[in-house]
């Protein structure tokens, strides 16, 4: 019993600065934003953390692998949870909203933009000009990319790349255990960070934007208990489901605090290795996740395009119409950056495909600021419970 709650003990001190944060927020609103900067530290120490980690978790990983046949499966089934699984949420929000419309008696006047080309946006989000940029975290899926062909080469080399296999191997575990390192940090930069977000966007959530900002968390909540407890059993049983709910907590709250998917993937690789997933899955499912699957992004994506539909009086109807949303929500999960205020790029692509004016931007953008704890909650913990899927799809079970 006392062994059981010792192991639990780091959790219920997370657990306690999470409330100790929430209170001082709600108690001292915008005055105790000044608590800020003791959260910065913390995500400035995991995101100094990201580009290594990323690149020497997943090289190494891909450099070990004895069968390049089981990591193209791996991919080709990351890709296929990745798809299924935000087009089901993209799904989900259309029908919530088509129940509870958020927006009535307001129309604002629409005046046409040219809609810019997509291509360059595309081609920056896969590659960068130079070297020294994958050594930023604002380049992540460009890093992980070349992180992927670079272990992939040394796989290619048999025996001679032993060497630099073993010590990528020994890196990525310096990577693992500086984490443990700084987690040590963890209860005071997440209280910080929880104190500073309430008291700064808590009298927010009270304004013109409360009913949409009630049909995201609550839908949030729902879908992160129902959801997430189902993709668990579909991957491993009702074990599956108690590995789930015995490890998720400290990716929750990290990802609450922080906003960012980067800044929780150390955590989400230390959680997923509690859940029992395989080494080599969640080395290459978690760190694409992080930039590749948010599933909270796709709600919000589907979200801000009824909004501004409705707020410029163009009907969101037809197959046609959700058929393009879906996409939309799908493409944005996808060039989404895995850092705070990341989904401008998502806003930029609604208002680009539907030729939107610039005032749209600012209204999807407030919506964006609002719904990013709980949509990041959902990005982070939907990478692991993918993990867990990819994990049952290439080894037809679960550990």
């Amino acid at each position: 019993m006392f062994k059981k709650v010792k192991n639990y003990r780091f959790l219920f001190v997370l657990l306690f600065s999470v409330i100790l944060g929430s209170v001082l927020g709600l108690i001292f609103k915008e005055k105790v934003v000044f608590l800020k900067p003791f959260g910065d530290i913390f995500l400035n120490l995991m995101f100094t953390l990201v580009v290594p980690l990323i690149f020497f978790t997943i090289s190494s990983s891909i450099a070990s692998m004895t069968s390049l046949k089981r990591l193209g499966k791996i991919i080709k089934y990351v890709f296929i949870v990745f798809i299924l699984t935000s087009a089901i949420a993209a799904i989900i929000m259309i029908i919530v909203l088509k129940i509870f419309n958020p927006v009535t008696n307001v129309t604002l006047t629409l005046t046409s933009v040219d809609t810019p080309s997509l291509g360059e946006q595309i081609v920056k989000a896969l590659t960068v000009t130079d070297f020294y940029s994958l050594l930023s975290k604002n380049n992540i899926l460009p890093l992980i990319i070349f992180a992927s062909i670079f272990g992939l080469s040394i796989s290619l080399l048999g025996d001679k790349g032993k060497k630099i296999q073993s010590g990528l191997a020994s890196l990525s575990e310096v990577m693992m255990k500086m984490i443990k390192v700084i987690m040590y940090y963890a209860p005071i930069g997440i209280c910080a960070y929880f104190a500073s977000l309430v008291g700064e966007f808590g009298p927010s959530l009270l304004g013109s934007y409360a009913k949409s900002m009630a049909i995201y968390y609550i839908l949030s909540i729902v879908y992160f208990i129902v959801f997430y407890t189902l993709y668990s059993y579909i991957a491993g049983g009702k074990r599956g489901v108690k590995l789930f709910w015995y490890n998720i907590l400290p990716s929750l709250f990290t990802s609450l605090a922080t906003c960012s998917s980067l800044a929780s993937l150390p955590i989400n690789l230390e959680v997923a290795s509690e859940i029992s997933v395989p080494k080599d899955v969640r080395e290459v499912t978690l760190p694409l996740g992080s930039t590749m699957h948010m599933e909270g992004s796709s709600f919000g994506a589907i979200l801000k395009i009824f909004i501004v539909f409705s707020l410029f009086g163009k009907p969101f109807t037809g197959i046609d119409n959700y058929l393009i949303a879906i996409l939309i929500a799908v493409m944005s999960a996808v060039v989404m950056a895995g850092v705070p205020g990341g989904g401008l790029i998502g806003e930029a692509l609604i208002v680009s495909v539907y030729g939107l004016p610039m005032e749209a931007f600012a209204i999807i953008a407030t919506i964006g600021i609002l719904i990013d704890p709980p949509a990041t909650a959902l990005n982070v913990v939907g990478d692991v419970t993918s993990s867990m899927l990819v994990t049952k799809l290439v080894d037809k079970k679960y550990p």
